[in-house]
This record gives structure tokens, sequence and C-alpha cells, in this order.
């Protein structure tokens, strides 16, 4: 039987990893939505859409990174398990550099918002918006890879 405190640090672990998978889910669901709508041909309310999109998209990170430290330094497995394991600095490097991936777009469809503004017939050039769509589709195929990695980082500590 588990003693009071035990009980406590299981379901402080059960309810970070249940919202870190939510956010997760969230983030997957905003990037996917975002491929969709960065496409030749978007109209202002797709531009209005994907800048909201990306705006959910910055917190949901945020609300990532923070949730996923909790789960490091209250969670079950405990500081050590994490910190020695090579996969989730995989994972990790992966995140962050989805992130970086996540500037050049962000800048950019608040560019487009901007001149919707001054601009309601604005339509962003198909060059740009190619460009974006790329860096879009790479951010999408690297969180396929962060699942992979924390994966395999449930599973084992090294290569």
């Amino acid at each position: 039987m588990l003693g009071a405190s035990s009980a406590g640090a299981h379901m402080t672990d059960l309810w970070l990893a249940i919202g870190h998978h939510i956010l997760i889910f969230s983030l997957a669901i905003m990037v996917a939505a975002e491929a969709a709508l960065v496409r030749e041909g978007m109209t202002g309310n797709d531009i209005r859409r994907v800048g909201s999109l990306d705006l959910g998209y910055g917190i949901t990170a945020f609300l990532i990174v923070g949730v996923g430290t909790l789960r490091v330094i209250f969670g079950a497995k405990g500081y050590v398990y994490y910190v020695e394991n090579v996969w989730f600095w995989a994972k990790m490097t992966t995140f962050a550099i989805m992130g970086i991936l996540s500037v050049p777009p962000t800048l950019r469809f608040r560019v487009w918002q901007k001149a919707l503004s001054a601009d309601a017939q604005f339509v962003p050039a198909a060059g740009e918006v190619a460009a974006m769509r790329t860096y879009v589709r790479w951010e999408l195929r690297l969180l396929l890879l962060v699942a992979v990695f924390a994966a395999t980082m449930a599973r084992y500590r090294s290569f």
C-alpha cells in the first residue's frame, strides 16, 4: 500500500503528465492547422486565423516547457532520470529547434496581419507563403521526432 506522501507524489506526477500530454496534442493540432492554412491564395480570414493559431502555438509551447520543467522537478521518475537520459536531451534539442524555426513565420504572420489591417485586399506574395509553409512543415516534422524521442526516453536512457 502506498503511503500518503507517495500517493500524493504519484497524483502530482499523473496530473503533470496529463497536462503535458494535452498541451503537446494541442500544439500538434495548431501546427497542423497552420500547415493547412499557409498556402497560396490565402485570404484575409486565413491570415487572421493563422495569426491567432500562431499566438496560441507560442503560449502553448511556453506552457509545455513550464509543465515539463515541473515534471522533471516533481515527477515520479526524478530529476536524475531526465538529466542523465540522452533521449531527453534529444527531445529538448529538437523542441528548441522547433522554437527557433517558428520565429520567421511568427514575424511574417505579424507583418501580414499589419498589412491586412492597412489594406483589406492584402494578399501575401506567393514566394513568402511558400517560404513560411516550408518552415511550418519542418516544425510539424520535428514535432513527430519529439514524439519519437519521448517514447524512446520513457524506455531507454542511452543508445
